[in-house]
């Protein structure tokens, strides 16, 4: 048991220093994004950053353009920063692994204290060690979502400052002021780029990559063009604020006409995990057979193959685009 114990804390630790060896390695460095903004502001180097800028504008990007599961991956693993600063908070690499390390190491100790088979404890481990990034993916989702619902109340507000006469600065400074965060702190910090000299299309385009929003990408899009070409922002924000309501209008609807699939697929998804603690529970040797006997783990490893099948193909149902 105590050989069993130091092997999983080892490989633990092993793959806890290996994932945090990775995402450091990935990281982007910040010094080169300061040498950048110095030789912008210095004049040197400038084909290079008008050439860089037109690269990451707003409207060289299309507008339904959606990161694959690939992408995601590496964007993770590339600029874990930004998730942190998306979910809100001010955890920091170091903190994460330090954390998942501990909480993984929690498990080990608290399964082997109940008792539980050593073929489960690197499964408890895991279960407690991955609560971190549960939280974290979370609390990015509620901030995206609570953004996307502030949005239309934010442009109608913008529209009527522009047409009480207010510059786009002024409306920025005001949603950051009035409204209630997430919004107010992703607006007020363009409105501060703003009084820093930061061009309004980087801030922009800073903004959109923080909080991936299709409608925000519309507001910055629409924004952009009409610095460029002229027109009535405040009736094109009116417009895009109604397009928006729209959307959640139908969204709601969508949700409520699969409801049904969604919970079906949670029941479906959870029976086996609550059947086997069950089971686990009133007889352990009946279950440790799928561990133990070679039939047992070919059945194990397909239940769960057909598992992962089976919630693509519940979501792939139940998610509608709207």
């Amino acid at each position: 048991m105590t050989s069993q114990l130091l092997i999983a804390s080892a490989v633990f630790v092993g793959v806890s220093a290996l994932v945090a060896a990775v995402a450091m390695l990935l990281r982007p460095a910040q010094s080169n994004r300061m040498e950048d903004r110095l030789e912008l502001l210095a004049g040197t180097g400038a084909a290079a950053a008008k050439d860089a800028l037109k690269q990451s504008s707003v409207l060289a990007q299309p507008l339904d353009k959606m990161p694959n599961l690939f992408d995601r991956l590496f964007e993770r693993f590339g600029n874990i920063n930004l998730l942190f600063e998306q979910a809100d908070t001010s955890l920091t690499i170091t903190k994460l692994v330090l954390i998942t390390a501990g909480l993984a190491l929690l498990g080990i100790f608290l399964a082997v204290a109940v008792g539980v088979h050593p073929v489960l404890v690197p499964l408890v481990s895991v279960m407690l060690g991955s609560l971190p990034m549960v939280w974290l993916l979370y609390r990015r989702r509620r901030r995206l979502k609570a953004f996307a619902a502030q949005l239309p109340e934010a442009l109608e507000m913008l529209a009527r400052s522009l047409r009480a006469g207010q510059s786009i600065g002024f409306g920025f400074n005001m949603i950051a002021n009035e409204m209630p965060p997430p919004i107010s702190k992703e607006f007020g910090r363009v409105f501060e780029e703003q009084n820093l000299g930061i061009p309004l299309e980087e801030s922009l385009n800073d903004l959109t990559n923080r909080v991936p929003n299709l409608d925000l990408k519309f507001f910055a899009t629409a924004l952009v063009l009409q610095r460029q070409t002229g027109g009535d922002l405040a009736e094109i924000l009116d417009k895009i604020g109604s397009l928006i309501r729209d959307r959640f209008r139908i969204w709601g609807q969508v949700q409520a006409l699969t409801g049904e699939g969604r919970l079906s697929g949670t029941v479906l998804l959870a029976l086996p995990v609550v059947l086997f603690l069950a089971v686990y529970q009133l007889n352990p040797a009946y279950v440790m057979i799928l561990f133990t006997d070679p039939l047992g783990k070919k059945m194990l490893v397909a239940a769960i193959i057909m598992q992962i099948l089976g919630a693509l193909v519940i979501r792939k149902i139940v998610n509608i685009k709207v």
